[in-house]
């Protein structure tokens, strides 16, 4: 049987720590009872094996094994490079 390995895209909110990030996936959903639709945020620790992510980037994660208390997903590719920064005006990254 095979395992779903679970992946997400989401935008590096930190870079401080030595080969991982921190990223914030966010997701619109609709409350059940009213009806409105409500932004869900997650913060993932991600291993960057490389370091190449800065704050900004938007990038692609996929769950994998434990590798420390919190660490529980690397990082696979970067989708986006920020331009500015903490700023979220992003340049796309050939594949």
């Amino acid at each position: 049987m095979d395992k779903v390995i679970k992946k997400f895209i989401g935008i590096v909110v930190s870079n401080k720590m030595q080969k991982t990030v921190v990223v914030e996936v966010r997701s619109r959903v609709r409350d059940r009872v009213f009806g409105k639709y409500v932004t869900h945020r997650e913060k993932f620790h991600a291993h960057d094996e490389k370091g190449e992510c800065r704050q900004g980037d938007q990038v692609s994660i996929a769950e994998c094994r434990p590798l420390s208390r919190l660490k529980r997903w690397r990082v696979e590719r970067v989708v986006a490079k920020s331009v500015g920064g903490n700023d979220l005006i992003t340049e796309e990254v050939p594949s």
